[in-house]
């Protein structure tokens, strides 16, 4: 697909028609765009000029998840490898945690509009709102009790 790409920008150069140069325009953007620094545990991170797509993908599909891999895997797309454990080993606790990711998620979208309260604030607001859910082993148990097998096939 690629190839046949590169043959169709041959032909709009035959045709005289400019190239949209998408790289170029976003490092440019980029140039343009401040980036909010952070320090935690005595090391200062530089949070990246957008969040990238995959961090909003994976925030959505990991969302409810406590899979550890899973919030390495959001950690590392900010803060680079290796942060999760480096922050545990320091005593992190999961509303620490909570406290960084929204702040830095806004932090990103526009750098300097939220302090670390007001982070601190959101993540309150946003336990509150949570009851608290069985655990996994528990709602197996109940699902495979309480509910029926069937097809899927509606009637």
């Amino acid at each position: 697909m690629s190839e046949h790409l590169d043959e169709h920008q041959d032909d709009e150069a035959e045709q005289g028609l400019d190239v949209a140069d998408f790289d170029a325009f976003f490092a440019e953007q980029a140039k343009k765009s401040k980036r909010q620094p952070i320090t935690l545990f005595g090391r200062k991170y530089v949070l990246p000029e957008s969040l990238p797509l995959l961090f909003t993908l994976q925030a959505e599909r990991v969302q409810h998840s406590s899979d550890p891999d899973d919030v390495r895997r959001m950690l590392t797309i900010l803060f680079g490898t290796d942060v999760l454990d480096k922050w545990a080993e320091k005593g992190l606790t999961d509303k620490q945690l909570g406290i960084v990711l929204i702040y830095s998620a806004a932090a990103v979208r526009a750098p300097g509009t939220i302090s670390v309260e007001r982070a601190a604030e959101l993540y309150d607001e946003q336990e509150q709102g949570k009851a608290p859910g069985p655990n996994r082993a528990a709602r197996r148990a109940k699902g495979k009790k309480g509910k029926a097998r069937t097809s899927g096939a509606r009637s």
